[in-house]
């Protein structure tokens, strides 16, 4: 009995906390755990951009490496932020079978992508590398870490997509645990496998993986194990289950999987324009695009880690709670957003200096990052207002959204204008895309929310004769 009542009041609080509580206690772990998976995700290039002698070499090699890195990973973001928003709705249904048949297909895409993209990484790895800025003196140390690094495929796959179900089920301390327990492996191995066993920038790799792997062990145990209200089981796999995971998950992938071309091509752009300074600015996008990961990643963590208090009202059909946590999500993001952009300008100093103490590279690197980042602030109203489409079952308004911004704006941004400004014009794609895409993402979203909620209680109130419903839905719809 007190399992059932603790298992109850995990997700219950989801439905019955005031919405800014409801809201914070999945903010925070979220957005902590980000933070601490920023370290997880730059903490190789620190350690590498010190290597004496080849730092800045090694640096630019593997921040070429990084948006592949990224990509792979954006695969299990496409299951897990596909199945989770659905899981929680069933949640909120009170409907306990259909929740578990959802994390039982989404664990079982998981497996078969992981082992395609591992396949795929090492057929054609040198191709992708070549295409997408791997040249000059950084080439070798580009090759030597993707290709370790393609070797744990399966774990950073697993790992960014099981995660989304926990916290989709309400267990957002669990879900930063996930990436702590990573986080503090991979800081603690690099140190060993770079310099005590001398292995460089393929011993970043391998720890990385290792770390990865002590991730996803733990995501496995938490959904198996006590604590789990929707556990994994093997069995119930059904393709149009399948093929709605994938379908409300294509708009997070592809916010994730185009930040990965968009930095696929500023390298490549910075290559072919830069001429004989090209390693010396993708060393400096490396930092630049580093420290925007301390904005983007918690701010996603927000907007992402939240969406189960989105999804779960939803699915009980109390739109008044959708609304006021969503008032919340944005209110955080947007003020996340602000500090950062103050940070960025009179802060980077010292975060640059972590990677590199060499005055010309700082100086450069902190002037990427004043450009990059002069409209994030647009780029929170996005992220929180898209995420929260995706989390109502919106995936087509959000996918549109999202490839405006990165692809007819940002992409085509970047590609153009080096062609009449230079290399490091590229870099003012990103504010232009924050900008517009920010504002139509802000009218749409407040154009259909109404709309939306109004259409949910209409569906609940045609099955109110056919179907019965839970006590707490029935309040919501009186």
């Amino acid at each position: 009995m007190k399992d059932r009542q603790t298992k109850a009041h995990d997700s219950g609080y989801l439905g019955t906390d005031a919405p800014w509580r409801a809201v914070l206690r999945l903010a925070i772990p979220s957005m902590l755990a980000q933070f601490v998976n920023v370290l997880y995700s730059i903490v190789d290039r620190i350690y590498i951009g010190h290597m004496e002698g080849v730092g800045k070499e090694a640096l630019a090699g593997v921040g070429i490496c990084g948006p592949l890195v990224t990509l792979l990973s954006s695969f299990g973001t496409w299951v897990g932020l596909g199945g989770s928003p659905a899981m929680s709705i069933k949640m909120g249904e009170k409907d306990t079978d259909g929740a578990q048949k959802i994390l039982s297909n989404g664990a079982l895409l998981l497996a078969v992508m992981s082992v395609l993209l591992t396949g795929a990484a090492f057929a054609f790895r040198t191709p992708l590398l070549r295409l997408f800025g791997a040249g000059g003196n950084s080439a070798q140390y580009t090759y030597e870490y993707f290709s370790w690094y393609a070797a744990g495929t399966v774990f950073a796959v697993m790992t960014t997509g099981l995660n989304a179900y926990i916290v989709g089920q309400g267990h957002g301390k669990a879900g930063m645990a996930t990436v702590c327990i990573g986080a503090v492996a991979n800081i603690a191995l690099d140190p060993l496998f770079i310099y005590a066993f001398d292995m460089g920038v393929a011993g970043a790799a391998i720890a990385t993986v290792i770390s990865q792997a002590l991730s996803a062990a733990f995501t496995v145990l938490f959904l198996v194990g006590k604590r789990a209200e929707v556990k994994l089981r093997i069995g119930g796999y059904n393709r149009k289950t399948m093929g709605k995971i994938l379908a409300l998950g294509l708009s997070p992938f592809l916010i994730i999987a185009t930040d990965s071309v968009m930095i696929l091509a500023l390298n490549a752009v910075l290559r072919a324009y830069g001429g004989e300074r090209a390693d010396e600015l993708i060393s400096a996008a490396t930092i630049m695009l580093s420290f925007m990961q301390i904005i983007t990643l918690p701010m996603g963590g927000i907007s992402g880690g939240t969406q189960p208090a989105l999804s779960y009202n939803y699915g009980a059909n109390n739109p008044a709670r959708v609304k006021k946590c969503e008032w919340w999500i944005l209110g955080l993001c947007v003020l996340f957003a602000a500090a950062m952009f103050l940070v960025a300008r009179f802060g980077a100093g010292g975060i640059v200096s972590l990677f590199t103490s060499d005055a010309a590279l700082k100086e450069e690197s902190m002037r990427f990052i004043r450009i990059y980042t002069l409209m994030i602030i647009p780029l929170a109203f996005q992220y929180a207002l898209v995420d929260g489409l995706t989390a109502l079952g919106i995936a087509p308004v959000a996918i549109t959204l999202s490839l405006f911004r990165k692809i007819a704006l940002m992409l085509t941004l970047t590609l153009l204008l080096p062609r009449f400004f230079g290399a490091e014009a590229a870099l003012w794609a990103e504010p232009i895309a924050d900008l517009v895409g920010g504002a139509l993402s802000t009218i749409v979203f407040f154009s259909l929310i109404g709309k939306i909620l109004k259409k949910r209680d209409r569906e609940v109130r045609s099955h109110l004769s056919s179907q019965p419903l839970t006590e707490q839905t029935r309040q919501n719809i009186e």
